[in-house]
């Protein structure tokens, strides 16, 4: 399975979606981006963010690859490896059992489990992993469905985190401080909302090399100097900001 797309970034279109299908505001969906993937869907090879979890094909395999694959499958939790890393661990067990591989691991910016590919909206697990690599406004509207499909929006609206932590990352998100994490992160975001024209263009110099730094759609020292860097190369007056010039050369280049 090929896992590169585009990659393309979350739209003004994708946030309003979500924010109408669930009735929130974008500072509660910002706050479940950033606590669950740091506010960003793939990595810099435009593959998905994921993580696979050995103890769920463990489950749904019924232990029968444990033996010789304790990093892929195995009654405890863990054997994390971490961004592009967890790709041979997706793909080792996906030559053992494709299905339970995919259903195995979270996808993209809400880190959706694969195997609640019915609550995002799919009909199978090939096709949710279809559309968690077009793009974050797909991956968006898996984790809206999902939230939906939970009765969580109730508990992102009134911003009651522990029960939506409950909900969405289950019984022991204490354990990390989920829900304080939530509270945090919306704290931020009731101030200052991320710019996401900024926040598509740092993805661009992200999948072009030009190292952004975090895309979040703030401009900082390092996005600064990584459109400096995309602007001289290309012939561009060298400002260090998005101007539209640099905004359409950019997304040419990228997309």
């Amino acid at each position: 399975m090929n896992f590169t797309n585009k990659g393309s970034p979350l739209s003004d279109q994708g946030m309003k979606n979500i924010c109408t299908t669930l009735g929130i505001t974008q500072a509660e969906v910002w706050a479940v981006l950033t606590v669950e993937t740091r506010g960003f869907g793939f990595l810099e090879d435009r593959r998905p963010q994921i993580l696979f979890e050995r103890h769920i094909f463990h489950k749904l395999t019924k232990g029968k690859h444990d033996v010789g694959n304790a990093d892929i499958s195995n009654v405890k939790p863990g054997g994390y490896v971490g961004g592009s890393g967890e790709y041979p661990r997706l793909q080792k067990a996906m030559a053992l059992d494709q299905d339970a591989a995919l259903q195995s691991a979270s996808w993209g910016i809400g880190q959706v489990m694969g195997f609640n590919f019915k609550a995002g909206g799919f009909s199978d697990i090939s096709i949710m992993v279809t559309d968690m690599i077009k793009g974050e406004n797909e991956q968006l509207l898996a984790m809206a469905n999902f939230i939906k499909d939970k009765n969580l929006d109730s508990a992102l609206r009134s911003q009651n985190w522990a029960t939506f932590a409950n909900g969405y990352n289950g019984s022991d998100f204490e354990k990390n401080k989920y829900d304080e994490r939530l509270a945090a992160a919306h704290a931020k975001y009731k101030v200052m909302l991320p710019d996401l024209a900024l926040r598509a263009a740092q993805a661009a110099l992200l999948y072009l090399g030009f190292n952004p730094g975090t895309v979040d759609g703030v401009i900082g020292r390092r996005t600064r100097a990584a459109l400096t860097d995309f602007q001289e190369k290309f012939g561009l007056p060298e400002t260090g900001s998005l101007d539209s010039a640099t905004e359409k050369k950019l997304f040419d280049e990228a997309f």
